[in-house]
C-alpha cells in the first residue's frame, strides 16, 4: 500500500519516537517527585477531594476508580519505566499491535494524571504532550513504514501550536504589534533562566528583530509545513532554531522541547529504508484512517477558536485531550512582582521580629541568587507562585494549604523548596507573605553589588498567620 505509507520517513519516525519518549520521561519524573505535596492525600489540592465532586465523564482517569498516594506513585514510576523502555527502542522488538499497546500505556497514565491535576496541570504543554502522545500510538514500528496520514496529523498539530500562538500575539498585547514586548518579557516571564538577564540587556533594536522574526516563524513558516520537500524540512528546521533560542532565554518546562519533537516529525532525514517492508495489515490501515477521520472532525472547535476574534489559549475541547488549542503570552507583563514567604519563631509576631525567608528552587528570591536552568523539568509550585503574584485569586485554592504545610513542617512540601530557613524539628510559629517588585539590575549595579535583581516592598500579601486547631489562623 504505497499510498498509505512513506518509507523515506523511516529514520524520521525513529528520531521522533525516541525524542518523545524522553519528554514523557521528564513529565512522569516531575509527577513522581512532586505529587504528594501538590495532589496527594495531604496535598494542597488533594485528588480524593477532586474526584468526589467531578464525575468520570468530565475527567476520565484511573484515579477516579481508586486513589491512594502509593497507587499514584506506582502509576508515575510505571510511566517512567515505560518511557525508558520506549527510549531504548523496546517497541521495535514487539509485533505491531504490541508496540501500539506499549505506546498507549504512557498516554493513558499521563491522561489520568492531567485529568486530576487541577491547577497544577493547567498548562498547555500537558495537553500538547497528550495529543502528540496519542498520535505516536498510531505511528507504528519497524513492521510497517510510517503512515502518511499520521505524519500529516503531526504537522497539523505543529501548525496549530505555532500559528495559534502567532495569532493570539497579534490579537492580544499591542507590544507584539509594536515589536516592543521583549523590552519586558525576559524580565517578567514566569521563571527566568541563567541567560535571561543577558537577553534582557540586549540592544532594543535587536529585541525588535527578535519579535519580527518570531512573527515570521509563527505566522508564515507554519504554512510551509504542507509544501513539498525540502521546503517542509527547511520550515521545520527554522522552527527548531527558534525554539532553541527560547530554551536559552528562559525556563518554559518542556513546551519548547515538545515543539522541537513535533518539528522533527516534518524533517526527512537522509537514510535508506529497509530493503523489504511488508504491507501494512488491513486492520492497521482501517484503524489509522478511522482515528484520523475522528481527529479531523474534532479539529473543528480548535480551528473555530483559532480564527475567532475572541481566541483563547491552551484549551481542551474533549476530556481525552485529543485535539486542543494552544498559545502563549498573548499579553506581557511590564512589571515583575514576587510573593516572598517568611516565617518567625516569635510567639507574638512584630515587624521587628526576625523574619526568615523561604527560598524556592526556581522563582526569584534572594536578589543575589542567579537564576538556574530547570527546564524541561517543571517546577509546578514555582510557576504557580508567579501567577499568585499577578493576582491573589490565582492562589485562592491552594495558598492557605501551602502556609499550613510550612507551619507543620511538612516534609513533602519542604522538598519542593530550595531551603527552609528553620532547622528540622523547629518550625516557625507564624508565617507571613509580602509582595515585592523585582527588576533586573543594570550592568553597573551588577558590578557594584553582585546582585542580578533589585527588589522593593509593595504591600502585604498575607498577614502573620499561625496554626490553630482547624488550620491557619491570623492572630
Amino acid at each position: 500500500m504505497d499510498w498509505f505509507t512513506a518509507s523515506d520517513y523511516w529514520l524520521t519516525r525513529l528520531v521522533f519516537q525516541r525524542a518523545l519518549a524522553a519528554v514523557y520521561l521528564v513529565a512522569f519524573l516531575t509527577a513522581a517527585l512532586q505529587f504528594r505535596a501538590l495532589l496527594g492525600e495531604r496535598g494542597m489540592l488533594p485528588v480524593p477531594r477532586f474526584v468526589a465532586r467531578v464525575p468520570f465523564r468530565q475527567a476520565p482517569s484511573l484515579f477516579q476508580l481508586h486513589y491512594s498516594d502509593r497507587f499514584f506513585a506506582g502509576c508515575a514510576w510505571t510511566g517512567c519505566a515505560v518511557s525508558v523502555a520506549l527510549l531504548a527502542g523496546v517497541d521495535g522488538l514487539l509485533p505491531l499491535w504490541g508496540a501500539m499497546l506499549l505506546w498507549l500505556v504512557p498516554w493513558l497514565l499521563y491522561l489520568s494524571i492531567v485529568n486530576v491535576g487541577q491547577t497544577w496541570y493547567s498548562f498547555g504543554w500537558e495537553s500538547l504532550l497528550l495529543e502528540v502522545g496519542f498520535l505516536a500510538v498510531l505511528l507504528g514500528n519497524d513492521e510497517v513504514a510510517p503512515p502518511v496520514v499520521v505524519l500529516f496529523l503531526l504537522r497539523w498539530v505543529l501548525f496549530r501550536v505555532e500559528f495559534g500562538a502567532g495569532l493570539i500575539k497579534m490579537r492580544g498585547d499591542a507590544c507584539w504589534r509594536k515589536l516592543t514586548c521583549l523590552d519586558h518579557h525576559h524580565e517578567t516571564q514566569p521563571m527566568p533562566g541563567p541567560l535571561s538577564w543577558f537577553f534582557h540587556h540586549l540592544p532594543r533594536p535587536l529585541h525588535r528583530v527578535e519579535v519580527a522574526a518570531n512573527h515570521f516563524t509563527q505566522l508564515v513558516v507554519p504554512v510551509l509545513l504542507f509544501t513539498p520537500q525540502p521546503v517542509a524540512t527547511a520550515a521545520a528546521a527554522l522552527m527548531i532554531v527558534t525554539q532553541l533560542w527560547l530554551v536559552l532565554s528562559g525556563n518554559f518546562s518542556w513546551l519548547n522541547w515538545i515543539t522541537i519533537v513535533l518539528a522533527l516529525s516534518a524533517i526527512r532525514f537522509p537514510a535508506d529504508p529497509p530493503s523489504s517492508v511488508p504491507d501494512a495489515p488491513l486492520w492497521y490501515v482501517a484503524l489509522v484512517l478511522a482515528v484520523a477521520a475522528l481527529l479531523l472532525l474534532l479539529s473543528y472547535q480548535p480551528v473555530r477558536n483559532m480564527v475567532s476574534r475572541r481566541q483563547v489559549m491552551n484549551r481542551s475541547f474533549d476530556p481525552l485531550h485529543l485535539v486542543n488549542t494552544y498559545g502563549a503570552f498573548g499579553s506581557v507583563s511590564r512589571v515583575r512582582y514576587e510573593v516572598v514567604i517568611e516565617g518567625t519563631a516569635d510567639a507574638t509576631p512584630r515587624e521587628d521580629s526576625e523574619w526568615r525567608e523561604y527560598e524556592f528552587k526556581g522563582k526569584p528570591g534572594d536578589p543575589r541568587r542567579w537564576p538556574r536552568q530547570f527546564a524541561p523539568y517543571h517546577l509546578r509550585l514555582d510557576w504557580l507562585m508567579w501567577f499568585a503574584a499577578l493576582s491573589p485569586a490565582y492562589a485562592g485554592a491552594w495558598f492557605g494549604a501551602l502556609v499550613e504545610r510550612l507551619l507543620e513542617e511538612d516534609r513533602d512540601t519542604l522538598k519542593l523548596l530550595r531551603r527552609s530557613p528553620f532547622p528540622p524539628g523547629d518550625p516557625p510559629r507564624h508565617i507571613r507573605a509580602r509582595l515585592f517588585r523585582y527588576r533586573f539590575t543594570t550592568w553597573r549595579e551588577l558590578r557594584e553589588t553582585g546582585a542580578c535583581w533589585e527588589r522593593s516592598y509593595v504591600r502585604e500579601f498575607l498577614p502573620p498567620t499561625r496554626l490553630s486547631g482547624t488550620g491557619p489562623h491570623r492572630p
